[in-house]
């Protein structure tokens, strides 16, 4: 039998939730499945519940209090666990920050700003300062440090999900930050990309028209659950998973990918647009491009 040192509950809310979970189900002498007996769930996501890797849903935590006697301390709690897992983030963003680490494929089109998937540090930062709220030091902290924890499905040792971005030529040269900066943010996605860790296409700027003209999209596929559609604006954001709305929104995807750049082509641009931040080249190419 595990013991309840083998989680540790010191790194966070979500942790410390698991295990107390666990430590009270082993004291009652249950195994995950008798636990789960009676509720809609399964072992596996119970165990997950319990290494701090999903939170858990209101009915579960009831069914839960009722099994192991608890007198609705995982009930009272659970809201607690939701809270932290989104910490930094916007409450219509939970359903995404939740399922993207189970996700087998993610495909995301982001018109206007890198995903927030790819973002550097200085890059998240300067979309948050631009909206002057009246946010503490810290509170911007907390939403760059979230995001930026994101993008840890990237560097970690075990499987990710593929990711294909399609992201539009404009982008490349957008200087919201200094050069150097800006760089830095485009040699981000090209090491991303050289690593096979994501895929990258460009879509050229005189494409013309083309799908998905009127807002961004991101499209998560699962091993063992339907698809989702995420798309958002400035202050909100919705999910969708209707299957007949989620299939013309893939169909629309699809057809922008093919509008797109090769990989190859696309990863060559944006390495020749890092070049050119860094040796100063940048402005007067975007004169040219776009005001002769």
């Amino acid at each position: 039998m595990a013991t309840r040192k083998e989680i540790d509950g010191s790194a966070g809310v979500p942790e410390f939730y698991g295990k107390e979970l666990r430590f009270k189900r082993e004291e009652a002498g249950l195994t995950l499945e008798k636990l789960v007996d009676g509720s809609f769930y399964g072992i596996t996501y119970l165990s997950e519940i319990e290494h701090g890797h999903r939170r858990m849903p209101e009915d579960l935590a009831q069914h839960v209090d009722r099994v192991l006697g608890t007198d609705g301390f995982f009930g009272r709690r659970c809201g607690d666990v939701r809270k932290a897992r989104r910490k930094g983030h916007a409450g219509y963003f939970e359903r995404v920050l939740e399922t993207e680490k189970k996700a087998e494929t993610i495909n995301e089109w982001s018109p206007t700003v890198f995903p927030g998937l790819l973002q550097t540090e200085p890059y998240a930062r300067a979309l948050f300062r631009v909206e002057r709220t009246p946010d503490l030091p810290e509170e911007i902290d907390a939403k760059v440090n979230a995001r930026l924890e994101r993008a840890q499905l990237f560097e970690k040792n075990h499987r990710t999900p593929q990711y294909w971005a399609v992201l539009p030529e404009s982008l490349l040269w957008m200087p919201i930050l200094p050069p150097q900066e800006m760089a830095e943010q485009l040699d981000h996605v090209a090491a991303l990309t050289r690593r096979s860790r994501i895929i990258t296409q460009i879509l050229p700027w005189n494409t013309g028209a083309h799908t998905l003209m009127l807002n961004n999209a991101m499209l998560l596929d699962f091993p063992d659950a339907p698809p989702l559609f995420y798309t958002e604006g400035q202050h909100h954001g919705n999910t969708i998973d209707d299957p007949t709305i989620v299939k013309q929104y893939r169909r629309s995807y699809d057809l922008l990918r093919a509008a797109a750049l090769s990989p190859e082509e696309s990863l060559a641009m944006i390495e020749k647009a890092t070049e050119d931040y860094r040796n100063g080249a940048h402005p007067n190419r975007l004169e040219r491009r776009y005001l002769a």
